[in-house]
C-alpha cells in the first residue's frame, strides 16, 4: 500500500490506462490553504456508499482500477483517503510515500496547469461498507470503561494527537474544543511513525519510517510485552486523533507491520469532546 516515486513511475509506463492518480491533500483549520473539494459532507468523515460510488465514477475509477493517492505534505491526508477506499472494499489502492514533494525531489515531472475532467465513462456499483474498520461513538464509550490488556473484550485506543493535546496541557486547533483524552487510551503521536526529509531546494516532506523503526515506535509507546500482543493480533486497535485524519497514519503503519485488526474512530476527538456527556481525562 506504499509506493515509492520510482515504482509509481514504472506503473505509469506499463499500466497507465488502469492507474488513476488522485491528489487528496487536506489542510488543518489553522492553515491558510484549503482543499478545493471534498466528497464527505460532515467534516471529513466517511461519505455514504452512494456518494463514494458517484465520486469514483466522476474521476474515471472502476472497481478494477488501480488508485494511487498523494498529498502535498508527504504523508498526512493520503492514508485517510486510502483507508476510505479500503473501507468500501477497493483493494487495488495505495499511496505515494512522500507525496508530491518527494516525487518532485526525485526528479519526476510535475504539471502546473489546471487538471482536465476525466473522459472515462466509468461505472462503480454502490459498494458495501467494511463495518469492522470503523468504530462509532457508542462503541468507543462502551470500550472506554474496559482496561486494555486486562479485559478480554477491550480494544486498545491509540491517540495520534500530540502528547500535549492528549494530556490537556495544549489547546486543540479547533476553537472551543477541550483537549484531554478518552479514558484508558494510550498516546502514540502520528509523527512518531514518520521521517522528516528535506529536498535540495529546501522543501520539507514526510515519509513513513522503515518497518523496524515503526515496530520500535510501538514498543516505546506500549512496552515490549503489550506491543507483542498487538503484533500477534491478540489485542485489536482503535486509532483516534483530532478528527479522523492522522489516525489513518497509525492505521497504515500498523497495517504495514501485519496488524490487521485496526479500526478508526471516524469522528475521533472532535466528535467525542463536543458531547457534554463524554468523560474527558487529562492525566497520563
Amino acid at each position: 500500500m506504499l509506493l515509492s516515486p520510482t515504482r509509481l513511475s514504472q506503473l505509469l509506463r506499463t499500466d497507465a490506462a488502469r492507474t488513476i492518480i488522485l491528489d487528496v491533500s487536506w489542510f488543518m483549520p489553522n492553515s491558510p490553504r484549503i482543499a478545493k473539494k471534498r466528497i464527505s459532507s460532515t467534516a471529513h468523515m466517511l461519505p455514504s456508499r452512494e456518494v463514494f460510488a458517484k465520486a469514483c465514477e466522476k474521476f474515471g475509477i472502476e472497481p478494477s482500477s488501480r488508485v494511487v493517492m498523494y498529498d502535498s505534505h508527504g504523508v498526512f491526508s493520503s492514508p485517510r483517503a486510502l483507508w476510505t477506499f479500503k473501507c468500501f472494499g477497493h483493494q487495488n489502492a495505495a499511496i505515494l510515500d512522500g507525496g508530491l514533494p518527494r516525487w518532485a525531489a526525485e526528479g519526476f515531472p510535475i504539471e502546473t496547469k489546471s487538471p482536465q475532467d476525466s473522459t472515462i465513462k466509468a461505472k462503480y456499483p454502490v459498494p458495501s461498507l467494511e463495518s469492522k474498520a470503523v468504530r462509532s461513538y457508542e462503541e468507543v464509550v462502551s470500550n472506554s470503561g474496559l482496561i486494555p490488556f486486562q479485559s478480554p473484550k477491550a480494544e486498545l485506543v491509540l491517540d495520534a494527537r500530540s502528547r500535549g493535546r492528549y494530556l490537556g496541557t495544549d489547546p486543540e486547533p479547533r476553537p472551543g474544543l477541550s483537549s484531554g483524552h478518552i479514558p484508558n487510551s494510550v498516546s502514540l503521536p502520528f509523527n512518531l511513525f514518520l521521517e522528516n526529509n528535506v529536498a535540495k531546494d529546501g522543501s520539507a516532506y514526510t515519509t513513513f519510517l522503515s518497518e523496524p523503526q515503526l515496530r520500535a515506535a510501538v514498543v516505546d509507546a506500549l512496552g515490549l510485552e503489550k506491543a507483542q500482543l498487538v503484533f500477534d493480533g491478540k489485542v485489536s486497535v482503535i486509532a483516534s486523533c483530532g478528527s479522523g485524519m492522522s489516525a489513518a497514519i497509525l492505521w497504515l503503519g500498523l497495517q504495514s507491520l501485519g496488524v490487521k485488526q485496526v479500526a478508526i474512530y471516524d469522528e475521533s476527538w472532535t466528535g467525542y469532546a463536543l458531547r457534554p456527556s463524554s468523560r474527558i481525562e487529562k492525566s497520563p
